[in-house]
Formats: structure tokens, sequence, C-alpha cells
């Protein structure tokens, strides 16, 4: 029979941090800190391949429980306690662990092994009635909640009460009588909710638990995290039963979190929160507002002394931040948890430098450490400093950035409103995992309660959103949807702003200013005078060594140029020249050409275009000095250049001379049912040769321009929505002509390509035949996912979403290449068109360019590079180099 229970304890383990696909991270790492000689109490995993096999069927596979059974046993005798024995009882907890971390997205329970009968021999052995029955509270508390379905605000109404019957402030003030009568009270509300008694056999509890937690793996937190953080659906989650050790013994014993360096900035130093006579979930779900870890060293400090030995020791084995939960009891360290540490881009980028500077990591490692969507958080925008603001308060500041947006005071609201548009800030005392969905759609959070390692700071953090918690000004009245900060009211949709660098909460909508990063990129900063950019910059120049695919920008203006080179674009994979003409009064001599009757009308029309179009290919080129510049021709349907009515058509009809009623007939005419599939790109071009004359000189004429004033111009003039290779040759044969024309005419001849843009599946079947003619292949993946998949990206937003929950698909399309389908094409078509030029030069300008898995696909493929829009450029040079095996 294959082992599906692993025992660690005593020093030694059955698996280590290797069998995490086995295990689960937490199990994994829970036996190889066993292994390494860490404090770890003495327990057993369950393989995370059971959690399927449950959810599959129902029913616990066959053989679980006599290997569980025996698994008991072992740490009976590794204890020195027996389970359900009233007189030295054996307590455990259970816990998820998933091969990739879901912070409190399942479940927990701790305590199991209490009843009316054990409470009464741990109090004898721990010398402490009052511990005991906490410890039993604690037990009916989270057992009703997870594994009965007893909602949790009753027990908290009944908590509270007690608090107010007995003067006690906060729950560790409770005396033991009080927590004696809770318990009591807490048993009658699971049966009146249920039903039926708690359980008091330890092996029922302890199975309804272990059900419970494989069950988590479908709730609503944890699917939705899952799908933001693109983590599989299988296997689902390990389970670990955990021998108890107690910090909530007394002002001896305590718990808490911390890391081996600071998860905001990046800094090398023990960084943590603790709570003296406490159990975990006090840290963790914010219960209690923790002290700094520092404190530890006064009030615990030969534990704090065996803590910092250890965080060195695990950050060192593991060669990564870490991320641990502890607990002292009587003076006794023990570690219940380490794993890689959630952390903001900033942090990540300064760690996996400061890791190499170390000598753990190398440099294709350091790469690896920082997941390359994350660099994004490098450009979000801070609070104008020279705004004026009102300080409503100041709490922890838990995740950078800054944001604006209307407080709401639950998570459900919090995801309507957002998904109509609005702007919203989740405002909560504490988050708890089920507020993960109003998390994802806030844009920031605030907490009046918890610390630096609650819930909302370390999902805040492992998102990138904004955080501000522990602000003990504020008093959240979620009934009344509003929170106070001394006389000063603010009610559901009134606006805040968070500074989650600073901790500050102002009221109103304040102005924010481009991040540091941005500032060096526009020059208005000294790359010096900023450590974060120095940071960036250092690692994106080992990404750009190490990478083999080259990374362009899609920009349609001399702004974007500059702003993409700013960020290390190798050259414009996509200019769409139709961008162009909506500036100004640029739109009205489009306009003019569209609704001439004639050619002669048209060309006049046009040429009154030509020399704006050559300032911006000379400004375009200018920026581009020395890089390609891809330029497609006009591509979208005329008719979105019109009026469609009102002021506009009348001042239109004004300037060309005809009625009203003759404009808006033309208006009419160029409507189309499917314009996606109609007329335009190449199609336009065909039918008015004199658009693709009128664009091809004004490619050459600034190319030409440019070039002689010393700029190296590379020009690639793109032929779109070409479904034939006759409509290439036809547009080809055009552009040719205009260059020999400008040739002629300055004596001057620019080297360029003609090739194509593949966006329609037959251009990418008949890519031997194109390839013949073109000279280079520029994949259009927005419109060759709608054409390949039978998609409209205007309309399916409608129903892509359900696709995604129901595992239809596995992501958005539009988001993330569709590498079965699109990319058997784009394989194909590179294939093929390859074998008809050696050489052809291959990209994709979507804005799959600058996702990461769509980026290692064009790597796989090998693609010559990728184009994306300029703020996502040095996410692709990441990508690309992560990409490189080996």
């Amino acid at each position: 029979m294959t082992q599906t229970v692993f025992f660690f304890g005593n020093g030694k383990a059955e698996a280590t941090k290797d069998d995490r696909d086995l295990l689960g991270g937490k199990g994994a790492n829970l036996a190889e800190m066993t292994n390494l000689g860490v404090p770890v109490p003495p327990g057993f995993t369950m393989a995370c391949n059971l959690c399927d096999a449950y959810l599959a069927t129902g029913a616990i596979p066959a053989g679980l429980e006599a290997e569980v059974a025996r698994a008991l046993v072992r740490l009976e005798e590794a204890s020195g306690k027996t389970f359900g024995d009233p007189r030295n009882p054996l307590l455990v907890s259970v816990r998820s662990g998933a091969r990739v971390s879901m912070p409190g997205m399942m479940e927990t329970i701790l305590n199991l092994g209490l009843n009316d009968e054990t409470v009464v021999g741990l109090a004898a052995l721990s010398g402490s009635p009052r511990f005991a029955y906490d410890s039993y509270r604690r037990l009916l508390q989270m057992y009703g909640d997870v594994v009965l379905g007893v909602p949790m605000h009753d027990f908290e109404h009944l908590l509270a009460a007690k608090r107010l019957t007995t003067g006690a402030r906060t729950d560790a003030e409770l005396p033991a009588e009080a927590l004696q009568t809770l318990v009591s009270e807490y048993q009658q509300l699971i049966k009146s909710v249920t039903g039926k008694a708690f359980p008091h056999d330890p092996r029922e509890q302890l199975w309804g638990a272990t059900i419970a937690v494989w069950k988590s793996w479908t709730l609503k937190k944890a699917v939705d995290y899952r799908r933001v953080n693109g983590i599989a659906e299988a296997p689902g989650t390990a389970v670990n039963i955990v021998s108890m050790v107690f910090g909530n013994l007394g002002d001896d014993s305590g718990t808490g979190v911390a890391f081996t360096r600071d998860p905001s900035t990046g800094e090398k130093i023990f960084y943590g929160e603790f709570l003296v006579n406490a159990q975990g979930e006090d840290v963790v779900a914010g219960i209690r507002t923790p002290q700094p870890i520092t404190e530890m060293a006064t009030k615990l400090p030969v534990a704090y002394g065996d803590l910092l030995r250890t965080q060195s020791l695990l950050e060192r084995h593991f060669r990564d931040m870490q991320d641990l939960e502890f607990t002292v009891e009587r003076g006794k360290l023990f570690l219940l948890q380490t794993r890689i540490g959630k952390r903001t881009a900033a942090a990540a980028v300064r760690i996996a430098r400061d890791l190499v500077n170390e000598g753990l990591i190398s440099r294709p490692e350091a790469i690896q450490r920082v997941p390359a969507q994350q660099l994004d958080q490098l450009l979000h925008p801070i609070i104008d400093p020279n705004a004026s603001h009102s300080l409503l308060c100041t709490g922890l500041p838990a995740s950078p950035g800054a944001a604006s947006g209307m407080a709401v005071f639950d998570a459900d609201v919090a995801e309507m409103r957002a998904a109509h548009g609005d702007a919203v800030i989740l405002v909560r005392d504490e988050t708890t995992p089920e507020d993960f969905h109003g998390i994802v759609a806030a844009r920031a959070v605030l907490t009046s309660r918890g610390g630096m390692t609650s819930h909302a700071a370390v999902v805040a953090r492992g998102m990138g959103k904004c955080a501000v918690v522990g602000c003990g000004a504020i008093r959240v009245d979620a009934t009344h949807r509003l929170f106070r900060v001394g006389e000063t009211e603010i009610h559901e949709g009134e606006w805040i702003t968070l500074d989650g660098g600073t901790g500050e909460v102002f009221k109103g909508d304040l102005p924010t200013m481009p991040s540091e990063v941005m500032q060096v990129n526009a020059g208005t900063l000294s790359a010096d005078d900023s450590p974060v950019y120095k940071g960036f910059a250092e690692l994106l120049g080992w990404a750009d060594a190490r990478r083999r695919l080259k990374v362009r920008a899609n920009a349609d203006t001399p702004r974007d140029a500059r702003i993409a080179r700013g960020f290390g674009a190798e050259g414009i994979g996509l200019c769409r020249t139709e961008h162009m003409f909506f500036d100004g009064d640029r739109i009205h001599s489009m306009r003019e050409m569209i609704v001439s009757h004639d050619e002669s009308g048209r060309r006049r029309a046009l040429a009154k275009l030509l020399p704006m179009q050559r300032a911006d290919f000379e400004g375009i080129f200018e920026a581009m000095d020395g890089f390609p510049v891809t330029i497609r021709l006009l591509d979208p349907p005329l008719h979105e250049f019109l009026p469609h009515g009102g002021e506009e058509a009348k001042l239109l009809a004004r300037r060309v001379g005809v009625t009203r009623q003759a404009l808006m007939h033309v208006v009419e005419s160029l409507r189309e049912t499917n314009p996606m599939l109609g007329h335009r790109g190449c199609r336009l071009g065909v039918t008015y040769p004199e658009i693709t004359e009128m664009q091809a000189r004004a490619i050459f004429e600034a190319a030409t321009a440019v070039a002689k004033r010393g700029v190296i111009v590379m020009p690639e003039v793109m032929i779109p929505l070409v479904s034939t290779v006759k409509e290439f040759t036809h547009q080809r044969a055009i552009v040719d002509r205009m260059a020999a024309q400008v040739a002629a005419e300055t004596g001057m001849r620019v080297k360029y390509l003609v090739g194509t843009m593949i966006e329609l599946p037959r251009a990418a079947l008949t890519a031997r035949e194109i390839a013949a003619e073109a000279e280079f292949f520029s994949f259009g993946t927005n419109d060759l996912t709608q054409t390949t998949l039978g998609l409209s990206r205007d309309d399916a937003g409608r129903f892509l979403p359900l696709y995604v929950e129901r595992g239809i698909f596995t992501d958005d399309p539009f988001q993330v290449l569709d590498i079965n389908g699109v990319g058997r094409l784009i394989t194909m078509a590179t294939t093929d068109g390859r074998a008809a030029r050696p050489g052809l030069k291959v990209g994709i300008c979507g804005e799959h360019g600058g996702e990461p898995r769509s980026v290692a696909f064009c790597h796989d493929s090998g693609l010559d590079y990728v184009s994306c829009s300029p703020f996502r450029v040095p996410i692709a040079r990441l990508a690309a180099a992560q990409a490189v095996k080996g």
C-alpha cells in the first residue's frame, strides 16, 4: 500500500522539504525543520491527493483511518500523552497546507481532544483552570464555526457579553469561572443551532476537523485566491496533525509571527509581532493588536535568543526570506511553521539583490525570485506631498502605495460597487479570509485592529494592494456603515485616501504623483537618489544579460516611445497609425478624406495629413534611435473616425460643404454589422490605395529626414489583417514604389522591411506562402484570439468570468495566451514561415507580450521578440529572462 501519512518528531521525519508536491508546503517544511533539529512539536501529515479523493467521492479514502491510527500511536509515544486520556490528554491542532502557500484561505482548528473530562485533566496538569477552560472555549468556537456551521458572530456575541459582565477589557482578563460558564453557553449554542451536542469523542473530533479542512479547499475565499494567484485546482490540500503547544499558559508563554527580513522594504532586520499569553489566531486574525517582536527580548528573553538563532538558521538553509509562526510554552520555543514570506515588489527586488551579495543565491536564482508581474507595483503612484490634505489618523504602514476610494464596510458591497466601476476602500475592524473577494475588489484596505502580520497585512502585501492596519483611532460602526475618528464621521460612499508607506489616512480624494521609478524614468529624479530604482535597474540588468528574447513596446507617440525607451524597450513592435489621426485638427482632415466622393477629394485631404504623420514618425524614429520601429498601416474601419450625430456632425457637414442629411447618409453607408471582420486593415488599402501611398510616403520621408540628422533609423512597415498572400503583395508593391520615389526625390535610400500582422487563422495556416513575400511576421494576438476562438473581446466580458470560474477556460484568453489553440497557430506559422524564409523575424504585439506566462511561451517557441505597452516592458524583460532554462 502506498504511504499517505508521514510522521515527524523527536528530531526525525519521514519526509523533507523536497516533498512539497506530496505533503504541501507546511507539511514538507515541518518535516525539514524536524530534520534540522529545530524545536517542532511532533505530528504527522496526510498527503495532498487525499483531499482530491475525498472531494471526488465524499468518503474517507480506504485504509486511511488505519494509517492515521498508527500515526496517532507514534504521536502518543513521542509526546508522552494519550489522545482522550482524562488524566494526561494529548491535544492536537488540525491545519491545512497546500503546495503553494494560501495564507488564511483554508481552515485551522486548535485544541482537538478536549472535552468535559479531558479539560479537568488539563487543568490539573497545567495547574491553571483558567488556561484549560480558555483552550476549551477556543476549541468549541473554532470547531463550532468550521465543522458544525455555527456562525462565528454568535460565539463572539457571547464572548463580548462575558467581558461586559465581568468587567474584563480583553479575553485574556476573563477569570476561570467566567470561562467555565462560557464553555457551557457555547455547548448550548451549538446544540440549539445544530440540534446535536458537541462531539466529545476525540477521534470523532479529529475526523470532523480533517474533513472540514478538505472541504475548505472549495470555499469561495480559497477558490478566489487560487484564481487571482494562478494556483492549480489539484491536488488539494494536505492535512497536518500536530501536537499542541500552548502560548496561553500565562506570562511566560506567548505566540507570534515573524519574518527574517522586512516584507515591505526588504531590509535585513528581524521583523514581526508577538503576544504574551495568547494562541496563534489572536495574532494572525488581528483579534488583539500585538507588540513588536523586539519587545520579546525583555518579556521572554531566553526564547527570543533561541528565536533569533533559529530564524538565521532557517533563512540560510532555505536561502530565502522566511515567514515564521512560533509559540513559547513556559519559556520554551517551538516553531509551528516556516514558509517563503510574501513581500512587496520593492522588498522582493532588494532581498534578491542582497541574497546574491551575501553569497546565498546566484544571479539566475535572483531573477527567478521576483515574480515578473509584481514589478508593476513599483510603478504605482504616491501621494503628492504638496497637496493640501486633512489627516484623519495614522495606523501601521502594512503595504505601500497610495489609493483613494469610497469607504465601504463589507466585502460583498466592495465587490458589487467595484463591479460597477466604483473605486472603493474596504474598512473593517479586522479582515478575515472570508473578506478576500472584497480585498481583491478594493483599491486598498483599512483596519482598526491587527498588526503588520495580520491577515489584512499579509494578503494585501501579497497582492500589491495598499493597506493601513491597526489604526486604533478609528471606531468602525459596520451596522450604520460609518467610522469615526474623534468627532469626525466618514460614511459609506465618502472618499478617503490611504498612504500605505506611512500609514496615514486622509479625508477626501488626494492627488497623487509618480513613483520613484517613474520619476527617474521621466528625468525628474536622479537614479542616485533612489535606492528603489537602483535595485530595479540592477535586477533588470541581470535579466537582460540572461534573456534571448528581445522586448519592444507598443507606442504611438514620441512621448510613449521615450517612456518605453526609458524602461528598456529595444524598439517599437507596434505603432498604430490610426491613433495619430484623432488629435486636434487631424481628425477634421481624416473625416474630410472619408466623406470625399472621389479619389481626388481623398487625395486633397490626405495631403493635409501627410506632414502631420511625417512629423509623428520623425519624433518616434528619433526616440528610438538605433532600434527598429514597426509601423502598422491604417487598421480600423473608417466609420470609427466619424461622428454619429450631434454638434460634431453639424460642424463636419459645414466643413466639407454638404448637408447634414447627406453626411449622415455617408455615415450610415459605412456602418457594418460586424466591423471586426469588415472593411478594415489591408482591405482599406486595397480599396483606397491612396491611403497606403500617403502613409508609406510619410514613413520614408520621415526616415530620410532623421537619417540625414544622424539618427540610425530602422523602419519596418506592417500590412495588417492579411488573409491571403495576394493582399500582401498588392500592398507591398505600393510601399516599395513609394520608397523608391522618396529615395529618388531625396537622393537617399533608407533600408526597410515590409512584413505583415498575422491576426487571422488563414494567415497562420498559409504562412509558408506569405513568408515567401513578407520579411517579418508580427502576431496580433488580440485579434488572433478573437478570430480563433470566435469571441468578441468587447462582448465576451459578459460570460468569460463564468467560464473561468467553472473551469471551462483556465484563464481569460485575452489576458493569458491560449497556448493550445492560438499558441499552436503561432508555432505552426513560425515553423512554416521560416521554412520558406530562413531567418524570418517573428514577434507578437498584442498585450499578451507583457504577460509572463505568454512571454515564456514566446521564448519556448523561438520567437525573436515580444512587444507590449511601455509600462509592461520591465515585466516582459524579467519574464523573458525567467523563461531561460538552466
